[in-house]
């Protein structure tokens, strides 16, 4: 039987999912990167909130900088309580231990308070000033080793500090079980944060280069979704029921409606009803099948408006809460982190019909435009699992043509049905266009047919029979070919 590691939660929900539930307790950390990348505040969001676990924790500085210049700092942060300094959060100054005595005193000094204080964790800021102090690597290996020793006879975690960016073979990384590092990059204007754990000793954990940002609430931190994902969470269901699109001669011309989890992908230019065909999915929720719509383009306000004029009102569904309208502008946000978002609104709403309008707002976030296909094929994936069916739409970028691009490459493999949505100019009139492209383990009907909006709502009218080249935008009957 394999025995599972106590874990000591840091608190920061992304992180802990990184690290596979926390840090292993009794264990030795380095967490690094330059001034500025948000060690110290990492460090003391987690010894705040092991602190109201019931831990207790010593923090011990090596940098001259004083305490309450700290405490300045913190205070803007909502997760710093100035009631735990002094009593299950101690904070001890070994500067000048350091700066008189050398290292043998500061581990003695800490042995001292670690005991002292029954310290269940230990966090030691300002490594890089032991290493300068060490007069060889054989010092700073003593020196690290002698406080793991002391600590881990304690049942103490330990997490060591600096600004130096430590290479594999360095005499702290070969000591310590885990390696945090933390980092900032610009992205064109954009400065982007990153968390990477180099190392976990003994350990699973989700490997790679994670986006983090720090707020008021200090640091948040938002695993690669194909990484956390990269199973589904669970095994999803096994029915082979249908859903009702909203839309009955839609319904009609895929069998019934979409298969019950399944992920469908409503492709067109603007204008030509992608907005108004999700509403229509979303008015079919109810409150056992309750229903979201997460658009990036239309507030809550528009959507209500639309579906109005389409007779489509969402007011009773919303109180009734059979839906909900959740929007993201696309103005904020990093790709991981709005996922992040959609998930948690689809497991607190329990819904299971979805409308993501669109897919391209998350190219629009995405600052590594190659990993597109591998994030959508695990939100799809995930969303699948939890039994939920999904609408999801992409605004092509030319009215007319004949030419279709797709959101991500193997597009196809990941949605189980595409619709293509086209406007077409036949004998001086502009007609919307509807067809089936692939319906996945079912038949459809393949027909074109001409899609209405009104303030009956949305119908579909078999057209275009005696005409070629629609799709292409621009439609001529075949006699005159």
């Amino acid at each position: 039987m394999v025995e599972q590691l106590k874990r000591l939660r840091t608190g920061i929900q992304g992180l802990d999912a990184l690290l596979k539930g926390g840090l292993v307790v009794g264990a030795s950390y380095i967490v690094q990167g330059h001034p500025g990348s948000g060690k110290t505040i990492l460090a003391n969001q987690l010894a705040c909130n092991h602190a109201r676990e019931g831990g207790r924790v010593l923090v011990a500085t090596l940098l001259s900088e004083s305490h309450e210049r700290l405490f300045q700092y913190l205070s803007t942060l909502s997760f710093f309580d100035r009631q735990q300094v002094g009593d299950t959060i101690q904070f001890v100054s070994a500067f000048d231990t350091l700066e008189q005595d050398g290292l043998e005193a500061v581990v003695r000094l800490l042995r001292q308070e670690i005991a002292r204080h029954q310290a269940s964790l230990l966090i030691v800021d300002g490594l890089l000033n032991a290493r300068t102090r060490a007069t060889t690597s054989l010092d700073t290996k003593k020196f690290v080793s002698e406080l793991q020793g002391h600590a881990a006879f304690a049942g103490c975690t330990v997490m060591l500090l600096t600004s130096a960016r430590l290479e594999e073979g360095s005499p702290e990384h070969t000591m310590v079980d885990g390696v945090v590092e933390l980092s900032e990059h610009l992205v064109g204007n954009t400065a982007v944060r990153h968390v990477q754990l180099r190392k976990t000793r003994g350990s699973a954990a989700l490997s790679g280069r994670h986006e983090c940002l720090i707020g008021e609430d200090g640091l948040q931190v938002f695993p690669r979704l194909e990484s956390l994902y990269s199973h589904p969470s669970q095994p999803g269901g096994q029915t082979l029921d249908k859903v009702g699109t909203g839309v009955p001669d839609l319904d009609r011309m895929l069998g019934g409606g979409l298969a019950q989890g399944s992920v469908s992908l409503l492709m067109g230019p603007s204008g030509v009803g992608k907005t108004a065909l999700g509403i229509a999915f979303l008015a079919a929720s109810s409150r056992e099948s309750p229903g979201l719509h997460f658009g990036f383009y239309e507030t809550p306000a528009r959507l209500r408006l639309k579906a109005q004029a389409l007779g489509l009102g969402l007011g009773e569904l919303e109180r009734s809460g059979a839906v909900q309208l959740c929007w993201q502008p696309t103005t904020e946000g990093l790709l991981d982190q709005v996922g992040a978002r959609l998930l948690e609104q689809v497991q607190a709403s329990g819904a299971k019909r979805v409308v993501i309008d669109s897919l391209g707002a998350f190219g629009r976030l995405a600052l590594d435009p190659p990993r597109l296909n591998a994030f959508f094929r695990a939100l799809a994936g995930e969303l699948r699992a939890r039994d939920v069916t999904v609408l999801l739409t992409w605004e092509m970028r030319d009215i007319f043509g004949a030419e279709i691009t797709a959101p991500a490459p193997d597009l196809s493999s990941i949605v189980d049905n595409l619709v293509l949505l086209r406007l077409a100019e036949l004998e001086a009139r502009l007609h919307r266009v509807l067809s089936i492209v692939k319906v996945r383990d079912s038949d459809h009907d393949p027909s074109l047919q001409a899609l209405y909006l009104g303030a009956q709502g949305i119908t579909l009218r078999p057209a275009f029979e005696g005409a070629a080249g629609v799709l292409s935008g621009t439609a001529v009957p075949q006699g005159d070919r």
